[in-house]
């Protein structure tokens, strides 16, 4: 007998003004499945999904849940008919400890009516040590690292007892051991008969985890099929029309030229090994290895956001003493020609009230005293926006409209308008779609091709291979092992990592 579909969703439309979001989507849930949803950024899925969550009304079409008839008109309904949502944008308020981002919305009472504080911090701790997290249950969320606070929100979400649980990029910010946790507890719900809605835009997650998926491309349905019924290049070409190995560039030629950054003698902690490396003009050079040993120390050293035992850096000829102050060291190598961009562009890189053109002017700005009259740089904007091909109505729209990789086009756009000739970037594509991620490929190497230097690190070892020519192995705050990246392999990156 067929099982009946935990959720059923059909003919679903939805626009907004003139822009028709959805066009006669039908989707269905399944007890004990867990189901991807997959397409580029504006293909529908995020506008399906809120229609589900109760945060968005469709303009046509039905929604059965166990088969009955239902409206979610907003996220309480939803949440009381057992849809329970995490959204890649992260929802908690920083103002409020974990317990209370918990329980927003549902907190306990004492007899006397009173919330009470203690039972949700038992109920806190104990949900967060399920899933190998020990934090504080009174501990500010805005203290909290963007892992630690994407678990919250993971836990706030798998916990609320509901019997669909919507999952928009939760690993986008975490790292092998913390995925692996959360896989785990995705089964968990999985073998309680509860359907998983899996929105990810990495595949090896999809093929390891999900059992169907279905593929939105302009707002349609173009396909739902078992997940082993297909291939990774399949489901690539069903989402933008091209293979998965038409997503990188070609590499550079190879030549050595001058040597645009070096780092000298950097001791990031009292015992750990010095550390040295070079990145030339015309390259792309990764930090690999795993997670959180040390990378991100490394770039952010070089901008005074981490302060190294000793070091230092040299940039095109000068030399810097390490450690550099924090208050000035983003706006000193500015002026040296070396932009950074944070993995976290909401908070570190992005003005998100701000437009579009506020957002690439402040670079240049930020070179006149602050008493400068502002200029408007108009004709810089335009050719920015032209060139990053950021999709955007208007410059004066607000950078927080945009999708991600839109964003991050515009925070790298900063600095290429800047003329900024080194990048550090973190992250180039988290929580970008696989159009965006080519895209965002193709403006590094056109980058590098131009005579810039880009150091980049990246949880997505196939994107570092991929993209970068030469890769750093980066174990215990050291570099243990330099390769070309044409030649490299994850399993070479992870044996050389651990064979210290």
């Amino acid at each position: 007998m067929t099982a009946v579909p935990l959720v059923s969703m059909t003919s679903i439309s939805k626009a907004f003004g003139s822009s028709l979001a959805l066009r006669d989507v039908s989707f269905e849930l399944l007890p004990g499945t867990v189901h991807a949803l997959m397409g580029e950024n504006g293909a529908g899925k995020s506008t399906l999904m809120k229609i589900l969550a109760g945060v968005v009304r469709p303009d046509a079409g039905t929604i059965l849940r166990n088969g009955v008839p239902v409206q979610m008109n907003s996220p309480r309904e939803a949440l009381d008919a057992g849809v329970s949502t995490v959204f890649q944008e992260l929802s908690l308020l920083p103002n409020l400890t974990i317990a209370e981002n918990m329980f927003l919305g549902r907190e306990p009472l004492t007899p006397s009516g009173r919330i009470d504080n203690a039972a949700m911090a038992r109920a806190t701790r104990e949900t967060l040590k399920q899933l190998d997290l020990d934090l504080d249950p009174g501990r500010l969320v805005g203290g909290l690292t963007i892992a630690e606070r994407q678990f919250v929100e993971i836990a706030r979400g798998i916990t609320a007892n509901a019997d669909v649980v919507i999952l928009d990029e939760p690993t986008a910010a975490l790292n092998a051991a913390d995925v692996e946790i959360l896989n785990r507890h995705i089964r968990a719900l999985k073998s309680q008969g509860k359907a998983i809605v899996y929105i990810s835009h990495r595949m090896e997650e999809i093929f390891r985890l999900c059992d169907v998926v279905s593929v939105l491309k302009d707002g349609r349905n173009v396909a739902t099929v078992p997940v082993a019924s297909v291939s990774p290049q399949e489901l690539i070409a069903m989402m933008v029309g091209r293979d998965i190995a038409e997503l990188f560039p070609p590499r550079g030629d190879g030549a050595k030229s001058a040597v645009a950054l070096s780092l000298d003698g950097i001791r990031l902690t009292a015992d750990s090994p010095p550390v040295r490396l070079d990145v030339h003009q015309g390259e792309i050079v990764a930090l690999a290895g795993l997670e959180g040993q040390g990378q991100r120390e490394l770039i952010r050293s070089i901008i005074g956001q981490y302060q190294p035992v000793a070091g230092t850096v040299e940039v095109k000829g000068r030399r810097i003493a390490l450690p550099i102050a924090p208050a000035s060291g983003v706006r000193r190598m500015q002026a040296l020609g070396v932009g950074f961009v944070p993995e976290d562009r909401k908070d570190e890189g992005l003005f998100l009230d701000l437009s579009v053109a506020h957002n690439i002017a402040i670079g240049l700005n930020s070179r006149h005293s602050a008493l400068s009259i502002a200029r408007r740089y108009r004709d810089i904007i335009q050719d920015a926006i032209k060139s990053m091909a950021i999709k955007v109505s208007r410059p004066s729209a607000p950078v927080g409209s945009l999708s991600g990789g839109n964003q991050q086009k515009a925070l790298l756009g900063r600095y290429l308008a800047l003329g900024s000739d080194i990048l550090l970037v973190e992250e180039p594509t988290r929580g970008v779609d696989i159009g965006a991620k080519a895209e965002m490929y193709k403006l590094l190497r056109d980058f590098a091709n131009r005579g810039g230097a880009v150091l980049v690190l990246s949880r997505e070892t196939i994107e570092l291979i991929g993209l970068c020519d030469r890769l750093y192995v980066v174990h215990g705050r050291s570099i243990v092992a330099e390769m070309p990246a044409a030649g490299a392999s994850e399993h070479a990156i992870l044996e050389a990592a651990l064979q210290r």
